[in-house]
């Protein structure tokens, strides 16, 4: 029986190539589908959007932290997808106890790929996996990082606001970018007003996820940082950790040309 290693070192054992894969991380469900795997797809979560035109067909088994587990059994999947992060602790343990699952544990743009591979290994697509981490690379080669010193926070909801801290893999795509994280905190701190203004960030970038943050929020942090460049930012592109990652690049790019010109 082949015997595959996840992320948290954990053995995952295959009798057989999974033929009904759940995925419970919406960046990791798109990757499959980018692997080819369409048919094998038999379980995705109501937040796995992409690709728009072949989620809509699968069926939904819930959010990525509240799975409906019932849902989960009658589809009889053989291998689910799961991430450390997004997903529940106790409900991927109770999973466990029913099904192989391979866990990731996303932290920076190398355990991406890593990611990649072997989610590619597991499914029984390691050249498409191999082809696709090797196109993110090589993009990832193409980013220029700021020259210039450019202090960011980066807030990834509001009531209560919270930014995405040290430890986070969207920390490590600012630091690509060549920007310093203000929030040297670990994971997502909740942050008040006055914590912003102690952080006195040059530039406050608002996440389009996992809240909707909107040009109608401009206004709001312009009058707690007056001095301070407010963009919104897709963040599908610095959070999203499978094949959508080909796409960040050059949006970094963009950005950091934007914040240098401003």
């Amino acid at each position: 029986m082949p015997v595959f290693y996840d992320q948290m070192n954990k053995a995952v054992n295959l009798p057989a190539t999974p033929q009904r894969i759940i995925s419970i991380v919406p960046s990791q469900t798109e990757l499959l589908f980018d692997l080819g795997l369409q048919e094998q797809i038999v379980g995705i979560t109501k937040f796995c959007i992409h690709p728009a035109d072949k989620v809509k067909l699968v069926p939904k088994i819930g959010g990525t932290k509240q799975l409906n587990m019932q849902t989960i059994h009658n589809l009889q999947p053989n291998l689910i997808i799961a991430n450390k992060e997004e997903n529940e602790q106790s409900q991927v343990e109770e999973l466990m106890a029913h099904y192989p699952v391979w866990i990731s544990d996303i932290k920076d743009l190398h355990s991406a790929l890593s990611m990649i591979n072997k989610v590619g290994e597991i499914t029984g697509k390691p050249t498409e996996a191999v082809n696709i981490s090797n196109q993110i690379f090589l993009q990832f080669q193409t980013l220029q990082p700021a020259k210039i010193n450019i202090r960011v926070a980066y807030l990834i909801w509001r009531k209560p606001y919270m930014a995405a801290g040290n430890s986070t893999f969207i920390n490590s795509m600012l630091q690509l970018c060549g920007f310093k994280n203000v929030i040297n905190v670990d994971r997502y701190p909740e942050l008040t007003a006055v914590d912003l203004v102690a952080a006195n960030p040059d530039v406050l970038l608002l996440s389009s996820e996992p809240y909707p943050f909107s040009q109608k929020h401009i206004d709001e942090f312009k009058i707690i940082l007056p001095n301070a460049k407010i963009l919104l930012v897709d963040g599908e592109l610095f959070s999203w950790y499978g094949s959508r990652l080909w796409h960040a690049p050059a949006y970094f790019n963009r950005l950091i040309n934007k914040l240098t010109a401003m």
